[in-house]
């Protein structure tokens, strides 16, 4: 695995921006040479000048994941999601170690949140096919310590799903994927991969036949007497007011985002915060009061933000609304484009935002 990951950081290299590669080609020629306590001073070195850069973080990340540093590893890879949430490569790599050490619910739940963050991230979607893969070996081991009698197809199911991972082991071992491309860039294999061998699944018992349900019975007919109900049609001017209604809000809705985003981009924090609900639920089980500190922080250390929206839809449900759009956000090296939702609610007149989504 290592040879491995030395040659994806050598392709990273080339593909990163000029300064960045120029900065970290010491790095890569002490991979090269194996020495990843030398690769680890060096990127020390240049986290000590510019101790927010995540491509630096990310790479440490990764030479700490080499040198078996789970522990450090994944609290880097967890605080670059938290800085970061729209890049999907830290996710992915918490992931791999999360697996690595039999936390495959925990695995999974990160692997979700990379896929939700870039849908086309390939290695991430292979990986938690693995990780789905290892849940039901799980599950049809307990089954048969549960009731091996009762349980017969699930022995045939868990040998097909060792034989889809052998490695020569007996055992599902096939390791996943560790992420070393520049963040918010995957890296694309320099190999392909093999093409599986398939599986041809026995057959089974067919499943006892199931009793069929009772169709529903049909509503007793009105009584001829009783004449039906006619709905008096809208007048047109009632029609035309509620669509008329139904576009101010929406574009309420729209004008709302974009003063949040305005008011980021300019650093504007009053302004920003302002767009918030009172009752506004941060992600990650964060206290409001301690969201605020942490985007109060992480706003003020940048010298210049840009947030352009783009691509928006919003729904409106009485007092509630649902803005989906694209986000463009730029700042220093990083420039990411992805996908945001933010839950509302109209309070005083004012759409304020109730929950942020990335993804």
């Amino acid at each position: 695995m290592r040879n491995r990951l030395l040659a994806s950081l050598i392709a990273l290299a080339m593909s990163a921006p000029a300064v960045w590669a120029a900065d970290s080609a010491s790095v890569n020629q002490s991979l090269q040479k194996g020495d990843l306590q030398g690769a680890l001073q060096q990127v020390d070195t240049l986290l000590a000048q510019k101790p927010k850069d995540p491509q630096y973080q990310f790479l440490k990340g990764v030479i700490l994941t080499e040198q078996k540093k789970d522990a450090q590893a994944i609290q880097i890879f967890q605080s670059l999601t938290e800085q970061y949430p729209e890049l999907p490569e830290p996710y992915n790599n918490l992931a791999v170690l999360y697996a690595q050490q039999g936390h495959y619910d925990k695995a999974r739940a990160a692997l979700d949140m990379a896929i939700r963050t870039n849908p086309s991230y390939a290695t991430a979607q292979a990986n938690l096919g693995d990780i789905y893969a290892k849940l039901a070996s799980q599950a049809y081991q307990k089954a048969l310590q549960l009731a091996p009698d009762e349980n017969a197809s699930a022995k045939v199911k868990l040998n097909l799903i060792r034989e889809l991972f052998e490695q020569g082991k007996g055992a599902v071992t096939a390791p996943l994927k560790v992420s070393t491309a520049q963040p918010g860039k995957e890296a694309k294999p320099t190999t392909p991969h093999p093409t599986p061998k398939p599986v041809i699944i026995a057959a089974e018992k067919p499943m006892a036949k199931l009793e069929p349900m009772h169709a529903a019975q049909p509503a007793p007919a009105a009584p001829a007497s009783v004449a039906p109900a006619v709905e008096k049609p809208k007048p047109a001017a009632a029609v035309d007011k509620t669509a008329s209604n139904a576009a101010a809000e929406q574009t309420a809705v729209a004008d709302a985002v974009e003063r949040w985003a305005s008011a980021w981009e300019n650093k504007n924090l009053p302004g920003y915060f302002s767009a918030y609900a009172p009752n506004f639920k941060p992600e990650k089980g964060m206290s409001l009061a301690s969201w605020k500190d942490q985007r109060r922080a992480r706003i003020a250390d940048k010298a210049k933000i840009t947030i352009k929206v783009h691509d928006m839809k919003v729904r409106i449900e009485g007092d509630k609304a649902t803005a989906r759009f694209r986000q463009h956000y730029t700042s220093g090296s990083l420039d990411f484009d992805g996908p945001k939702t933010l839950q509302m609610q109209r309070e005083n007149g004012q759409w304020l935002i109730l929950r942020e989504i990335v993804g």
